[in-house]
């Protein structure tokens, strides 16, 4: 979960959801430098969130276990449920 936890990883999960980007294609989807993306991809690899391939010079990056998609999307349900029915 800890490995979850950053806003900038769960940006990454929900670009992925059940399709396979490039390093750079994750740059413009949560829009942020290439070191920091590469950072948490390098994290959430060595965690086995995440699974990579490379292809000439790119590598490109998929979520490894369709049950980790369940779970953030369970946990967004849960807090952006909560967050709406407090106001």
């Amino acid at each position: 979960m800890k490995a979850l936890a950053h806003p900038l990883r769960l940006k990454v999960i929900v670009a992925l959801n059940d399709q396979e980007l490039s390093v750079q294609e994750l740059v413009e989807a949560v829009g942020t430098t290439q070191s920091n993306v590469s950072q948490h991809l390098t994290i959430m690899r060595d965690k086995q969130i995440l699974s990579s391939r490379r292809d000439a010079n790119q590598v490109f990056y998929r979520v490894g276990d369709c049950k980790v998609l369940d779970l953030v999307s369970l946990t967004r349900n849960i807090f952006c449920n909560a967050t709406h029915s407090e106001n």
